[in-house]
């Protein structure tokens, strides 16, 4: 099969990482993957293409924002795969019924926004599938986890950089504050005269972006500097994607939040596997269940909701009893995580026959 992505494509941000490895993995399995667009300079590791006659099944990736590319080359695409050959990849809960979580996180803003956005993903095609471990409470879609480990990425503590930061959170302020402002900031509260320097590195910890809230709403960006100020948590600006595990490698502590949406809904996201790649001590803020769904028993003892500043602390002073905690981990999601699983399993949901699809060509117009 020869697989086209249809995706925004963000060095910093979004599901490029996961797609990196299907391209990697691809030819071992007698595939080809590419994007759908042009080459990106600073990520030239990716294969790009505006050839869509020389794909045979494409799959459109959704993160929140609607992404549309040209109308004609749309058409195209439409007349190019017919729709058993179309993937609609969910990462955001957009395909579910209308989700408000206290008032604050959203996979919709309105039952129309959401009526939209499923119409225009039943327009693509008639399968969808959200990262998940298990088939989700909403019938019409699939379970797809998507999301995988690469064992070969593995920091070794010989290998590690210096240690720069004894606690580092590597993410964007998405949905973030309300979890960080209510039981984050006040272990770190509790516990700063007792720890080294503390950093949250991503975009909008600052200011929310430029193009204000008509892009996206408001209270997705919120965030209070001025406390970061207070404790001295410094904020770094975001790093490509091919240097996220190098730098969560640059902390003794880094902290796994999620968006609430997400933590909700129990889809996986990449920096689920890309902490336990690095060379560090991942803390999660999970539940004690979710935590052992994903990363098996051990995990139990990196989970930090109601007892943070405990655990951070504790992580610190007993670093060796931690080591060997996420070794564990990792040992767990080597069996059960793999890309190349993950691979085999995104081949098979697009294998659905051999039978070529419409030509685009003149010739056989006729």
């Amino acid at each position: 099969m020869k697989i086209l992505f249809v995706m925004k494509t963000r060095g910093n941000a979004g599901s490029t990482h996961a797609v990196a490895n299907y391209i990697r993995l691809a030819p071992g399995f007698g595939h080809t993957v590419a994007i759908f667009g042009s080459p990106i300079w600073y990520i030239p590791e990716l294969k790009f293409s505006m050839d869509i006659e020389d794909f045979d099944r494409v799959v459109y990736l959704f993160e929140t924002e609607l992404y549309r590319i040209p109308p004609l080359q749309q058409a195209i695409m439409l007349g190019r795969f017919p729709r058993e050959r179309r993937l609609i990849v969910d990462t955001d809960g957009l395909y579910n019924d209308l989700i408000q979580l206290d008032g604050y996180d959203h996979n919709h803003r309105s039952e129309a926004d959401r009526q939209s956005w499923i119409a225009h993903m039943d327009a693509l095609g008639d399968r969808v599938v959200q990262t998940l471990l298990h088939k989700p409470q909403f019938a019409k879609a699939s379970a797809l986890p998507f999301f995988g480990y690469d064992p070969s990425l593995e920091v070794d503590a010989a290998a590690s950089p210096a240690k720069q930061w004894d606690v580092l959170h590597v993410g964007h302020n998405w949905w973030r504050w309300r979890e960080v402002e209510s039981e984050l900031l006040p272990a770190f509260a509790n516990i700063r005269d007792r720890v080294g320097r503390i950093g949250f590195l991503g975009l909008w910890w600052d200011a929310p972006p430029e193009e204000g809230p008509s892009v996206n709403p408001s209270d997705a960006f919120i965030a209070d500097p001025y406390a970061f100020r207070r404790l001295r948590i410094e904020t770094p600006p975001a790093v490509n994607y091919n240097d996220v595990i190098a730098t969560m490698s640059t902390a003794r502590i880094n902290i796994l939040t999620q968006r609430p949406l997400l933590r909700h809904l129990r889809h996986l996201t990449l920096k689920y596997f890309e902490v336990f790649c690095a060379d560090t001590i991942p803390l999660l803020m999970l539940d004690d269940d979710h935590a052992e769904e994903v990363y098996g028993p051990a995990a139990r003892e990196l989970t930090l909701p109601g007892r943070a500043a405990e655990k951070i602390l504790d992580a610190l002073e007993n670093e060796e009893k931690y080591r060997a905690i996420v070794a564990d981990v990792r040992a767990h999601l080597r069996a059960r995580h793999r890309y190349e699983a993950r691979a085999r399993e995104l081949f098979e949901a697009l294998d659905c026959g051999s039978a070529p699809p419409p030509s685009m060509t003149p010739e056989r117009r006729t």
